[in-house]
């Protein structure tokens, strides 16, 4: 598969851009957290798109499956993460509804593109 073939995929770009909100919602969160919750999030928000891109770049189908599995693990974390972090009044009500309903796109285009992805 060609490396840079996953740039045209839909569920690739709206985890790329949830990972990207995700960055900019965080750099309002108290600088003690910078080590801690705040790279958690970021590591995790970051993890959807660039496993999508590493599969995909991968030689073979059940590689790619293998990454997109992965990204499916990397979602679950940042959806469960930007609920604590909601809690934690880190972030505003909006911000959080805003990536929650983006990280619910994701998943749905994410779960329909790993089904999609049938044995070599």
């Amino acid at each position: 598969m060609c490396a840079v073939g996953y740039k045209k995929l839909n569920v690739w770009r709206k985890a790329d851009d949830l990972a990207f909100q995700t960055y900019i919602a965080t750099r309002t969160f108290p600088r003690e957290e910078a080590f801690g919750i705040t790279a958690q999030l970021r590591r995790s928000a970051l993890s959807v798109p660039t496993n999508i891109a590493e599969g995909y770049g991968r030689q073979g189908k059940k590689e790619l499956k293998h990454f997109v599995n992965i990204a499916l693990g990397s979602l679950a974390e940042t959806k469960y993460l930007l609920d604590f972090c909601a809690r934690l009044d880190y972030l505003k009500p909006d911000q959080h509804k805003k990536l929650q309903n983006l990280g619910e796109e994701v998943g749905k285009l994410l779960w329909r593109f790993y089904q999609s992805i049938l044995p070599a």
